[in-house]
C-alpha cells in the first residue's frame, strides 16, 4: 500500500492551517512506515494499492479525485472547511457562504471516506448529508518540534526587546473577524503595561472594514509581525507569556496545538469545537466575552491561577504524528483500504495492524 498526498493547491493554502495538516500527514504516515508517493499512479496494480489524500477544495481537486477513481485509487478526503467557519473571513466570505457549503458537498462527496479534525467539525459535516463515512481524527502536532525551549524563548525576548519580567502576550492567525482580532486588539488597549503580537497575514484586498478600523485604531502597545515561519513562531510560543486564541469558529485550530506542546498558558474563547477534549482549568483557560478574556488574562499573568502546562502537554501528545500515523492506519483498514495491500513489507507496520489484519 502506498499514499499520494495531492500536493495540487499547496502553495495557495501553504500558509493556512491546511497547508500545516497537509505537512502534517506526511509525516504521520512516513512514521508509520507507509510509502508515498508524489503522484496519482497511472492506472495498473500500483494504482489499485495507492490512497490519494484530497486537502483542498480548490476546483483541481475534484478533478483529481476522478482521476484517481478513474485509475482505481481510493480517496480520503479532508473536510478542513465548512460553511461555518468561512463566515466572517474576507471581504463578501458571508454573501458568499452559502454558494461556499454546495460547493464543499460536492467536494467532499468524491471522497470515499471523509476525515475531519474535531468531533465538532464531523457533526456539522453530517449535517450537510454527504453520503460518505465521515472519521474524526485530529491534524496532529509535531511534538518533537513544538516543545519547551528556554533558548528559544530568550531568543524570541531578544528579538522583540522584551525587559526581564515584562509581560508579553500573542495570538496567531490571518486578520479576521473571525479569528477574534477585534478583541485582541482591545484586550491590548485595555492592558497597556503588556505586550501584544498578532503573528499572521491576509492580503488587504482581502480584509473587511471592521478589521481595517480595528487595525488602524490598534494601541501602540500591539504589534502586528506579520507572518513568520515555524521556528519563528515556535520561539515565540516558547518566550510569550501567554497565548491568547480568541476564534469565533473553528473546526480544530493547529496553532492550540503548537501553543500546547510548547508549554504556553493558553487562553480561548469557550466554543463548541472544544468541549470533548480541552477541559477549562485543566489544559486551557476559557471565556466568552471581552470582560471575561481581560479577568483571565489579568490572573494568568499575575500567576493567580495555576499553571495547566502538564494537562496541556498531555493534550499535544496525544495527538503527536506518531499517534496520527497509527490512526489513519486504523481508518484506512476500516474503510477497507487496506486489503490488497496488507502483506506488503512496511504497511502501517504498527501494534494496531495486526487487529486490521484479522478483520481483513
Amino acid at each position: 500500500m502506498s499514499v499520494c498526498i495531492y500536493q495540487g493547491g499547496y502553495n495557495t493554502v501553504r500558509k493556512s492551517g491546511v497547508g500545516k495538516a497537509l505537512e502534517h500527514q506526511a509525516a504521520a504516515l512516513k512514521s508509520a512506515g507507509v510509502p508515498l508517493v508524489g503522484e496519482i499512479p497511472p492506472a495498473g496494480p500500483q494504482a489499485k494499492g495507492c490512497v490519494v489524500h484530497l486537502n483542498t477544495v480548490l476546483p483541481d481537486a475534484p478533478l483529481a479525485a476522478a482521476r484517481a477513481h478513474a485509475r482505481g485509487c481510493k480517496v480520503v478526503y479532508y473536510g478542513h472547511s465548512t460553511m461555518e467557519d468561512f463566515r466572517n473571513s474576507f471581504f463578501g466570505s458571508n454573501l458568499l457562504a452559502p454558494l461556499f457549503k454546495r460547493w464543499l458537498i460536492f467536494c467532499y462527496r468524491q471522497g470515499d471516506v471523509v476525515i475531519t479534525p474535531s468531533v465538532y467539525s464531523r457533526r456539522i459535516l453530517m449535517g450537510y448529508k454527504i453520503g460518505r463515512p465521515i472519521y474524526t481524527l485530529s491534524n496532529g502536532i509535531d511534538t518533537g518540534f513544538f516543545k519547551p525551549d528556554p533558548d528559544r524563548a530568550a531568543r524570541f525576548r531578544a528579538k522583540y526587546g522584551l525587559a526581564e519580567g515584562q509581560k508579553c502576550v500573542i495570538s496567531v492567525g490571518h486578520w479576521m473577524v473571525r479569528k477574534g482580532l477585534p478583541d485582541f486588539v482591545e484586550l491590548a488597549r485595555r492592558m497597556p503595561q503588556v505586550r501584544f503580537i498578532w503573528f499572521g497575514h491576509t492580503d488587504k484586498a482581502l480584509l473587511t472594514e471592521e478589521i481595517r478600523r480595528a487595525m488602524e485604531s490598534a494601541p501602540g502597545n500591539l504589534l502586528f509581525a506579520g507572518f513568520v515561519d515555524a521556528d519563528a513562531l515556535c520561539d515565540a510560543y516558547c518566550g510569550a507569556d501567554a497565548f491568547a486564541f480568541l476564534s469565533h469558529e473553528e473546526t480544530e485550530g493547529i496553532v492550540v496545538l503548537e501553543a500546547l506542546a510548547c508549554g504556553i498558558p493558553t487562553l480561548v474563547r469557550d466554543i463548541p469545537v472544544y468541549d470533548n477534549w480541552l477541559e477549562d482549568g485543566k489544559s486551557v483557560y476559557k471565556a466568552d466575552s471581552l470582560d471575561g478574556f481581560a479577568s483571565k488574562l489579568r490572573d494568568m499573568l499575575d500567576g493567580h491561577l495555576p499553571s495547566l502546562q502538564e494537562g496541556g502537554l498531555a493534550v499535544a501528545e496525544a495527538r503527536s504524528l506518531h499517534q496520527i500515523g497509527q490512526a489513519l492506519c486504523r481508518i484506512y483498514a476500516s474503510g477497507g483500504f487496506l486489503d490488497a495491500a496488507l502483506a506488503e513489507p512496511g504497511a502501517c507496520r504498527a501494534p494496531q495492524q495486526k487487529k486490521a489484519r484479522s478483520r481483513a
